[in-house]
């Protein structure tokens, strides 16, 4: 048993709970307000709510390792883990490694991931936006922007940055399922099931597929990698390239499907604001910083101690699984005047830890940034008159660490 002597406890936090899922804002502020940090057997994780607290958390990866950031907050089924362990074998590369491991393979993604390929993409990100959003046809009554932009875009791009191949995307998002669910939520022995499959489906896919640029490298960010092996094939394995690019096409696409989700609907409901970015499109990525600050996609993180710590007046124990309440840090009043207004002309936003800090500060988040500005910019130039529908319920997925809307239904106009 958990050993919490000393320790406030939070019998009713639980970021799987009805409540939470819907809306977890209130709760993180409440919960910051009491307290540095508690336990929450719910998820049998120690929480820290604060900014000051959870930014040095992250630039301290020798005390709070990331090690478990990947991992299944529960315990799989027997069946689920014996298909894993038959035909799935990623390990951990980037998000969930410590130095001196993290900073090799770290260093090879930075190169691949370069300004260059990034500015590369911009135009293959609107070529595609536009291409999305011309299937919109006219007077087309409600449609889901989810499924019609927020979804594919992202999925296209990172599957193209990668170098997958076009005809195979709809495998590819078929395969990712509910991933999200898997290491995150609190899947039912069946779901664990059918994700562990695809999930082994996609790794073989993955290895077939560095194999081939293996022996035929093209302009891609996986020939970058192979490249990079070839030069020294000690500094990064092929095994290494494999697992680069099975983690990096899940996480490319889903956090930002969220992101612009969210970016939409909070600019809708704040309806002035939306009518005022359709009218000087220069504050869109002042917005998109906002979005980020107010209602990112990855309200929570994991990390794990590696000794005893001391948080607030709290003590904590090695081996501690930690849960780091990001939403609750960019909504903390010693750092955010009114933070809990969505303000788009803000001069501060972009002082949050929507992306982390320090060492694991996410690799793509300028390509990130730069498809919700892309997919907002389109949006105000097509669509200004775009409405929310009335009295949508909006379906997030239950799990500890994600947030997005499932689908956004809109009036789009004449």
């Amino acid at each position: 048993m958990t050993d919490v002597t000393g320790c406030p406890v939070h019998h009713s936090f639980d970021p799987l709970g009805e409540a939470y899922i819907a809306d977890p804002y209130p709760i993180l502020t409440g919960v910051r307000e009491e307290t540095a940090a508690f336990y929450a057997p719910s998820i049998d994780m120690w929480v820290i709510t604060r900014f000051d607290d959870i930014q040095s958390a992250l630039m301290d990866p020798k005390t709070f390792s990331a090690a478990v950031g990947q991992r299944p907050v529960f315990p799989l089924s027997d069946e689920a883990q014996n298909i894993i362990k038959a035909g799935f074998h990623a390990y951990p590369v980037m998000s969930d490694c410590d130095p001196p491991r993290h900073t090799r393979i770290r260093r090879h993604n930075q190169k691949s991931f370069s300004a260059r390929r990034i500015s590369a993409l911009e135009p293959k990100v609107w070529a595609k936006a536009e291409e999305l959003l011309d299937a919109v046809e006219p007077g087309s009554g409600i449609v889901d922007l989810v499924s019609a932009l927020t979804y594919p875009l992202p999925a296209y791009m990172i599957f193209t940055f990668i170098g997958f191949p076009d005809e195979d995307m709809d495998m590819l998002k078929s395969w990712c399922g509910n991933r999200i669910a898997f290491s995150w939520g609190r899947p039912t022995p069946e779901e664990q099931r059918d994700i562990a499959s695809n999930m082994v489906n996609y790794w073989q896919y993955c290895e077939e597929f560095v194999a081939k640029r293996l022996a035929e490298p093209v302009d891609d960010f996986t020939s970058d990698l192979i490249r990079i092996h070839q030069a020294d094939p000690e500094s990064l394995p092929v095994s290494d390239i494999t697992n680069v690019a099975y983690g990096l096409s899940f996480a490319g696409h889903e956090t930002t499907t969220s992101f612009t989700g969210n970016a939409i609907r909070r600019l809708l409901v704040n309806r002035p604001q939306w009518d005022d970015l359709c009218a000087d499109r220069t504050l869109i990525p002042q917005a998109v910083e906002e979005i980020l600050r107010y209602d990112s996609s990855i309200p929570a993180w994991r990390r794990i101690t590696t000794r005893p710590v001391t948080v607030g007046t709290t003590d904590i124990p090695a081996g501690a699984k930690i849960l780091l309440l990001l939403g609750a840090a960019n909504r903390d009043t010693n750092h955010f005047e009114d933070p809990e207004t969505f303000n788009v002309h803000r001069d501060d936003s972009r002082k949050h830890l929507a992306f982390g800090q320090g060492i694991h500060y996410c690799i793509g988040a300028p390509l990130a940034r730069m498809e919700a500005r892309i997919a907002l910019d389109l949006l105000a130039q097509r669509a200004p008159d775009i409405n929310l529908v009335d009295n949508q319920d909006f379906d997030f997925p239950a799990n500890v660490s994600f947030r997005g809307p499932r689908k956004l239904l809109v009036h789009w106009p004449h």
